[in-house]
């Protein structure tokens, strides 16, 4: 998928990125920054292993899958780096730089359940940039009037098991949060949630309340490698507890996953001296 013609390869890069992001998929965009020639060249390169755009060069636009493949792994955002420090073959292009950028759709929390924790949860994952979507099924506890705040979508459900199908979507990039108010409310979720398989999904309650909602999942067919994926209890352990501070530690826990976090302290390192 080549185009010679740059305004034609512009439109073709338009495409790819936008249905990338339609599909819910990952992708990286390489662009050319600094080389003798074609600076601002760029390849969009998809998880899936299609492309779109070139350099102009098959073997540099070869040897930028393999390297955005590293990419994706990494769990970077962006990431600039000599042609040199991936692909020391191509001599024509060792002292080239090339940017690297991750293509995916906004990353999202959705909350399942608007009480204190999941109200807090909300409103703390959007300030730190996800995208929100609070649903519960009491509808006067996701009325706008409690959430003024712009930036989180609010969802009164009278079963949680179509309105999840269809928030999750694919799975890809979203990170559910089961925080209702009892076993019962638990498991609905949890069935929903687990089909869906999103690529987070963690479940508040006291190691007695998990244990009997995941005994009752595995009971209705889930299989072991499901249930293994429930962060349950959910969150890190901080010592949280008011609401804000249990929203604090799932928050802490989703970043880690992302980001592919520890959780450890920074500063281990230096009673390890």
């Amino acid at each position: 998928m080549e185009e010679s013609s740059g305004q034609n390869t512009s439109a073709q890069l338009a495409h790819a990125v936008a249905r990338v992001l339609k599909e819910g998929a990952s992708a990286v965009l390489a662009t050319v920054v600094e080389a003798p020639r074609g600076v601002g060249a760029k390849v969009l390169l998809e998880e899936a292993g299609a492309r779109a755009g070139t350099t102009g060069d098959a073997a540099l636009d070869e040897a930028l899958g393999h390297q955005a493949r590293a990419f994706l792994a990494s769990r970077a955002e962006a990431q600039t780096l000599r042609v040199a420090e991936f692909a020391p073959a191509l001599a024509d292009w060792r002292e080239a730089r090339v940017m690297f950028e991750r293509v995916e759709p906004e990353p999202r929390v959705v909350v399942c359940g608007a009480g204190h924790v999941g109200a807090s949860l909300a409103r703390l994952a959007r300030a730190a940039g996800y995208r929100v979507t609070l649903i519960d099924d009491r509808a006067d506890f996701v009325a706008r009037g409690r959430f003024p705040e712009a930036g989180v979508e609010l969802v009164a459900a009278p079963n949680w098991t179509d309105p999840l199908k269809e928030i999750i979507g694919n799975g890809r990039g979203v990170h559910v949060a089961v925080v209702t108010r009892g076993h019962n409310e638990d498991e609905e979720c949890m069935r929903a949630v687990l089909a869906a398989r999103p690529d987070y999904v963690g479940m508040i309650g006291s190691r007695r309340r998990t244990n009997i909602v995941l005994a009752r999942l595995r009971e209705a067919g889930f299989d072991e490698e499901s249930l293994n994926r429930v962060r349950a209890p959910i969150g890190l352990d901080i010592g949280a507890v008011s609401p804000e501070e249990v929203a604090l530690s799932v928050l802490a826990e989703i970043v880690a996953h992302r980001r592919g976090g520890t959780g450890r302290p920074l500063s281990e390192w230096r009673r390890q001296k």
